[in-house]
């Protein structure tokens, strides 16, 4: 199953996260299938690829819990069931 979630990176106590489609029994940082975003917890910056994102989501990509809520934030969701009206 392939999820959407968050990878690490960055300093000691100086976390950034890139939003990343990988296999869901692959490790937290390991090779993912596509970088589809980043996350800054500390100034709260988020850039996403959306229509990545929603390409995914299509495909049956599982946000998990944190991801899906950066999304929901973004207006994501609203877009995907956009596309499967239409």
């Amino acid at each position: 199953m392939i999820k959407l979630r968050l990878k690490r990176y960055g300093k000691k106590r100086e976390a950034s996260y890139r939003i990343v489609a990988i296999n869901s029994l692959a490790r937290r940082d390991g090779r993912p299938l596509e970088e589809l975003g980043f996350y800054n917890p500390r100034t709260d910056e988020v850039r996403l690829d959306v229509p990545g994102i929603v390409k995914r989501i299509q495909q049956g990509a599982q946000p998990t819990d944190t991801v899906r809520r950066i999304l929901q934030k973004a207006n994501v969701f609203e877009q995907v069931s956009a596309k499967a009206v239409s």
